[in-house]
């Protein structure tokens, strides 16, 4: 009976030990394959920001991102989200080779976070996330693309035993998805054509 005991207990400390640490914040997205069509522009910038309280369309449940085991450094997480968020899609875009260095125009690329909703508790976790991506030629001003992208990522209760983790990859596979939607879009943009031409936009306020 002691043997049985000890062997229970064995299984049970293993099992906590293998699920009591956290995954990593990791936003980059899977499976990038090179592209098989290329946008005639150079790509000169890429900036990831956080949508004013009056340009979000939902929570922005940043604080998660960062938050250890214990509920601390969630402050850090208006820091951490863009800055990796921009991390993980230079990476993508760098292995997609859809842009080309030599040419001859110029674009920018501007994603700002309107939505990062975090379930505070549950069995398994969603997050949702927003965020609008635009591409404008830096030199006339036309904006060339832009869409509001909106994904999900759900972490089910047999990825970790612990709630958090379980919250904190719940926000990985969001954002590894809404980066993955925007590639998607991406192939299908035509530089010559631009949504809003800069003559036919209303200033910003």
């Amino acid at each position: 009976m002691k043997l049985q005991h000890l062997i229970v207990a064995a299984f049970v400390a293993a099992l906590l030990s293998g699920c009591g640490s956290l995954p990593p914040l990791n936003l980059a997205a899977p499976h990038v394959a090179m592209s098989g069509r290329k946008i005639d522009a150079e790509l000169k910038s890429l900036t990831v920001t956080v949508a004013r309280p009056d340009e979000k369309t939902g929570n922005l449940d940043l604080k998660y991102a960062a938050m250890d085991m214990n509920g601390q450094g969630g402050s850090m997480g208006d820091q951490m989200v863009p800055q990796m968020w921009q991390t993980a899609l230079t990476e993508a875009l760098n292995q997609m080779v859809i842009f080309q260095d030599d040419a001859p125009k110029k674009v920018n690329l501007s994603v700002k976070i309107l939505k990062l909703d975090v379930p505070s508790s549950g069995v398994s976790f969603t997050t949702n996330a927003t965020a609008r991506y635009e591409i404008m030629d830096r030199k006339t001003g036309d904006l060339i693309f832009t869409q509001d992208i909106s994904s999900s990522g759900t972490t089910p209760m047999d990825f970790a035993f612990l709630g958090i983790a379980r919250m904190r990859e719940s926000i990985n596979r969001a954002v590894q998805n809404n980066i993955t939607q925007f590639l998607q879009a991406l192939e299908t943009v035509d530089i010559q054509k631009p949504m809003f031409p800069s003559k036919g936009r209303a200033p910003k306020s």
